[in-house]
């Protein structure tokens, strides 16, 4: 009886144990004032093919200058899905006139993102004049 009421005791904090450390939380240190900060636009230079609604979006562009004066763009594209997706993208790119800059460049480029992954898509203007973009997403 004794050793019954001992083993209780014993299972009893040991699934309290268990249940506690399933409760914890994670602790995410980073800096007050972040040295770079991203600029993550809304914007509706983003198409997107039907067959990806649901599964493929992209969840903000970022778009800067390198040294050069060429124009850099940064896609963030999330999987909504718990399957891998393909899909592919372009970007198109503009002059300051809004006028379409013919590049070897504007290809389509295949992609498979993992269920549930985020990834970056880069791309850096092929020329000075280019001023603005377009991007383009079609499911594979």
């Amino acid at each position: 009886m004794k050793y019954t009421s001992l083993f209780i005791i014993s299972l009893a904090v040991a699934t309290t144990a268990v249940f506690l450390s399933g409760c914890a939380t994670v602790n995410t240190i980073e800096p007050a004032q972040p040295v770079a900060q991203r600029e993550m636009l809304s914007d509706k230079r983003v198409i997107t093919d039907t067959g990806l609604y649901g599964r493929v979006r992209p969840v903000g562009i970022n778009v800067s200058t390198v040294s050069t004066g060429f124009l850099k763009v940064q896609i963030e594209v999330q999987n909504l899905s718990s399957r891998a997706q393909s899909f592919a993208y372009r970007i198109e790119w503009f002059d300051v006139n809004g006028m379409t800059l013919p590049t070897p460049t504007t290809v389509w480029i295949d992609r498979q993102i993992q269920g549930g992954e985020s990834l970056m898509l880069t791309g850096i203007a092929p020329t000075e004049t280019a001023k603005d973009f377009r991007v383009n997403f079609i499911a594979r």
